[in-house]
């Protein structure tokens, strides 16, 4: 049984300044990595009022560098709690989580984070949110702004450097902040649901436009998702999790052509959509019948 943590809920804005904060000392990712070994993980939450909750329970995972992979399951089974610990948001206390070798202790400049709510600076423009990293980072400003705008382009987001979150689409905030998070360079992508937001063409559009992104930066990619389609058309390989305490329930390996514009409407893609689907639903099932217990 893990030991006592002494936090369950996780100001995102906060966790991204950590991360931006530990890179202003660090500098950016150097090399090619980004291999993750999970091994035995478990994590329990002791709220200050209620039982404890065991969230994960003896998780094992290896993730190759450079690989694209989801965290699929049904809603409390722990992708998310999972995902912060790779980050070095949450503590390891029981089982270990390493990074190129190394164990994971905290925050880093080799793991970047996207979150599900943008979690953007409303007083700053575009440029100066994708700046924000850099600038922490301590880069001379032509080099912080040459990035910046390097990084603009490759979101499609040219033309919009001065403008402000509040003038931008649910899209074009989710594009600024996978952005601001490519810009500090991290060798690993993490993302919560990051598409969990928009409506459903802009997040088609957007599942297109980062696997255009990872296809011109390749990076190590774990993307927590609902979306059972979303997992399949965007991953090499997707990691069904059970429902709580989450433990890795399957691992399906998926080669497509994503560069196939009629993918979706392929017999293979639907048969697997399908088959992870059952997956999950049986998961789904049992967490609501606990939810009833």
């Amino acid at each position: 049984m893990a030991r006592r943590l002494s936090h369950r809920h996780m100001d995102k804005p906060m966790a991204l300044q950590s991360a931006i904060s530990t890179v202003s000392h660090a500098g950016t990712a150097k090399g090619k990595g980004g291999q993750i070994v999970i091994d035995r993980l478990s994590h329990v939450y002791r709220p200050p009022h209620g039982k404890p909750v065991l969230a994960i329970e003896d998780v094992s995972l290896d993730v190759g560098e450079r690989e694209f992979i989801a965290l699929l399951g049904p809603s409390g089974c722990g992708k998310s709690t999972l995902l912060y610990q790779i980050g070095g948001f949450l503590p390891t206390e029981t089982g270990t989580i390493t990074v190129d070798g190394k164990k994971v202790a905290g925050p880093g400049p080799d793991r970047g984070i996207v979150f599900q709510h943008f979690a953007l600076f409303p007083w700053k423009t575009v440029r100066a949110n994708v700046m924000y990293g850099l600038k922490r980072m301590g880069l001379p400003r032509e080099e912080q702004q040459r990035r910046a705008q390097e990084f603009i382009d490759l979101v499609g987001l040219s033309g919009f450097e001065d403008s402000y979150p509040s003038q931008l689409s649910g899209g074009m905030k989710q594009r600024c902040a996978i952005a601001r998070t490519l810009a500090i360079d991290p060798e690993i992508l993490l993302m919560d649901e990051p598409f969990g937001a928009l409506d459903a063409q802009t997040r088609h559009l957007m599942q297109t436009e980062l696997l255009a992104i990872w296809q011109r930066s390749p990076k190590t990619v774990i993307f927590v998702t609902h979306d059972v389609q979303e997992a399949v058309y965007l991953a090499q390989r997707v990691a069904v999790m059970s429902a709580r305490p989450g433990r890795v329930k399957a691992i399906l390996d998926l080669n497509f052509d994503r560069n196939d514009p009629h993918l979706a409407k392929t017999k293979p893609f639907v048969d697997k959509v399908d088959e992870i689907w059952e997956l999950v639903r049986s998961e789904a099932i049992k967490a609501q019948a606990g939810k009833a217990s």
